[in-house]
Parts: C-alpha cells; structure tokens; sequence
C-alpha cells in the first residue's frame, strides 16, 4: 500500500499544466533541431529543392563518355542503327543520350553506359576513364553522389569498318569473312 497523500484537483491540474508546458518546450526545441538540420544535398535547400529530369543526367553522362579517347561509339547495335538513321536526316540533332541510362534519386544517382571501343585501345583504361570522367562532370555539375557507373563494352570498332564495307563475303575455303 502506498503512504502518499491524495492530491487535491488544484495539485492536480497544476501538475498537469507544468507537464503539458514542458511538453510544448519540448516539441519547440524539436522544431528548432529540424529546422537547423542542413538540406539533404546542394540541391534541397531551405529556400526550396531543385529537380533534375533523368534525361538532364542522362545528356551530361552521354557527353562526359563521347569525351573519352578510344570511345567509338555509344549503345547497342540497335542504338547505333537507329542513330545511323536519324544522322542522315537534315537538321536532326544528335542524340547524346543513346547507351545511357540512369536511376536517380534525390541525392544520388547510379549510371550504366554501352559503348563501341576502337580497337587497339585498352578497354581497361577506357572503361576506368569514362568511370571518371562521368563522375566528374555529373556531380560537378548537378551535386548529385554518382554512386556507380557501370560501363558495358557491347563491340569493337575494327579500322576496316569505316570503309562501310562490313558484309560477310563467301571464300575459297567456303568460310565467311569480313573485307
């Protein structure tokens, strides 16, 4: 059993206002911690949030690669068709965006680039490179984390293919070859 005393109903709401106002003082400092919290990125600020299109990713990632020394080309042989096609059209623009694509979020951003290499380059060097380079001029110019780049090598630019010359021809030995 307990020796308390029983509390008189003035005790009583008096003890219940200084709890609601500790929890008022409580709930302000709370306010105050979020609101001094810093912005999740350079691009959410306290004046208001900035948004980048995936496409806005996806062009800055497809330039940064083309820059790359041994990089032919960019995409899948489909990509590239497609490409020879609308190049051939007056006025057309390029499209920077073809082998990219893109998953982003609010602060981060993971990139997966298809790109033609010439032969004779180190597909070592210039996967590691277009890595970089990516890295580099995305987050340098939207702030957001680029926390991957994967690149895929989907062919080989031989120096007989610019001759346009790539049909497979019969031979003596019955065997198809590339002129």
């Amino acid at each position: 059993m307990s020796n308390a005393i029983p509390k008189t109903g003035r005790e009583q709401t008096r003890e219940q206002q200084a709890a609601e106002a500790a929890q008022a003082a409580q709930a302000a400092t709370e306010e105050k911690a979020v609101e001094k919290q810093p912005a999740r990125g350079p691009l959410q600020t306290s004046r208001g949030a900035t948004t980048l299109d995936d496409a806005v990713v996806a062009k800055i990632a497809g330039m940064a690669a083309r820059e790359v020394p041994g990089v032919y080309d960019m995409g899948n042989a489909a990509r590239r068709a497609f490409s020879a096609v609308t190049d051939r059209i007056p006025n057309a623009q390029t499209n920077v965006t073809g082998g990219i694509s893109v998953e982003k979020g609010d602060t981060q951003t993971a990139i997966d680039v298809t790109v033609v290499v010439e032969y004779g380059a180190s597909i070592v060097d210039v996967g590691n490179a277009i890595r970089r380079n990516i890295i580099d001029q995305v987050e340098g110019t939207t702030g957001l984390e680029v926390v991957e780049v994967n690149v895929n090598v989907a062919d080989v630019h031989l120096p007989q293919d610019d001759d346009g010359d790539d049909v497979r021809t019969s031979s003596d030995s019955g065997r198809g070859e590339l002129r």
